[in-house]
């Protein structure tokens, strides 16, 4: 059984600083492209950042150079290190695992519940 649980939102000051974190359990973690994805109120669920097994690293234009994936195999714990926020970035983040692609469309096997993360 898969889980995926998020932690590390939370409320901020724009230009503040937060880390997201993601503890996944049961299945080989490094094998996995693994994402973070938020939603806004009134906004479709959209990619923050996503990470290959192998390293490479994707980021979505708004939010790079300010945020950072990483992920700790021997943790099975992924993060999101998030500088210089926003107002727009307040959303709930999602931590996403195993991506596969339907018709070309990216996929993930399987979602945490979400984290809130507000900035004001």
């Amino acid at each position: 059984h898969v889980q995926l649980v998020e932690s590390g939102g939370g409320s901020v000051q724009a230009g503040g600083s937060l880390r997201l974190s993601c503890s996944v359990s049961g299945y080989i973690f490094s094998s996995c492209t693994m994402g973070w994805y938020r939603q806004a109120p009134g906004k479709e669920r959209e990619l923050v950042s996503s990470i290959d097994s192998d390293g490479t690293t994707i980021y979505a234009d708004s939010v790079k150079g300010r945020f950072t994936i990483s992920q700790d195999n021997a943790k099975n714990t992924l993060y999101l290190q998030m500088n210089s926020l926003k107002t727009e970035d307040t959303a709930v983040y999602y931590c996403a695992a195993c991506r596969y692609y339907v018709y070309g469309v990216p996929q993930y096997s399987n979602w945490g519940r979400g984290t809130q993360v507000t900035v004001s």
